[in-house]
């Protein structure tokens, strides 16, 4: 197994460069094309103004001025993002290719990354709330079939990939996860196997132990170990997760993602929720 094709979504937010640099260095670390997928689509604010101008409460001239406007500052958002990642291909030294699409970015994302190994985007809580609940980048997760990896819109992180907390709970989200990532497992310098109220797990689904998996992981990268932590309340799990992957050094969680994507209100697992909701630093999830 090996990520061949990266997809990154940017857009013109803050963290955009943060996220374009952390995928080129997960990319040349794996000898992966990283492919930058830019959409130009109108923000809140512009379809509001766009929406004024339409009931007639704008003349002609300002409607021309507004798209003029709108049109000048997307093309200046992709030249900003283009040249930025053909300058990281040359330091690089990585096979890059660049996508700028009109369009919806909650359509064009989701039927790019299903042409790629992995999909990497910022994820910004409660930004860009859809009608079921459901952020953009949450959106994507649970449509996409493919892992998505989100790189939280504050803190700076210096590598992505390197070390790798897994939080294993011997779930069928939790398998699909760590199978997406034995590719960044096996390039890993480290990678952590964490379980939660293990003896909860292997009473209530008739689990193997925990370390079964970390025998399991062993065929695949000599530098694995595992940690257990009991009486953990549901609604800490969560916090716990991200304060060991702190504690040992990670620069990645990967977790599985319970949820459903077609309800009319958010359903999320806990955790899920959790992780999502409290996210600080870089996280890998499938669904």
């Amino acid at each position: 197994m090996a990520l061949r094709d990266l997809l990154v979504y940017v857009d013109e937010s803050e963290c955009a460069l943060e996220v374009l640099r952390l995928a080129a260095d997960l990319a040349r670390r794996h000898k992966s094309r990283l492919i930058a997928l830019y959409v130009e689509q109108l923000s809140a604010e512009q379809l509001e103004q766009q929406a004024t101008a339409e009931l007639g409460l704008a003349c002609a001239a300002d409607m021309c001025q507004f798209d003029r406007r709108v049109d000048e500052s997307m093309a200046k958002g992709a030249q900003r993002l283009r040249l930025a990642l053909e300058s990281l291909a040359r330091e690089k030294s990585i096979d890059t290719e660049w996508r700028c699409l009109k369009g919806v970015a909650s359509m064009l994302v989701p039927q790019h990354a299903r042409y790629a190994d992995l999909c990497i985007l910022s994820h910004e809580v409660a930004c860009d709330v859809r009608p079921a609940g459901y952020s953009f980048s949450e959106q994507v997760l649970f449509v996409t079939g493919r892992p998505v990896l989100f790189v939280p819109v504050t803190g700076h992180f210096e590598t992505l990939g390197r070390r790798l907390l897994v939080a294993w709970n011997s779930s069928r989200v939790s398998a699909r996860a760590l199978h997406d990532a034995l590719p960044l497992i096996e390039h890993a310098e480290h990678t952590t196997v964490l379980t939660v109220n293990p003896s909860e797990i292997v009473s209530r689904h008739r689990a193997p132990s925990p370390k079964q998996m970390l025998e399991h992981l062993r065929r695949h990268s000599a530098c694995v170990e595992g940690i257990e932590i009991s009486d953990v309340p549901a609604d800490s799990i969560a916090h716990v997760v991200q304060a060991e992957a702190h504690k040992v050094g990670a620069d990645l969680i990967v977790a599985g993602a319970f949820g459903h994507p077609r309800l009319w209100e958010k359903v999320l697992g806990g955790v899920t929720r959790d992780l999502l909701a409290q996210m600080n630093m870089p996280t890998f999830m499938a669904h």
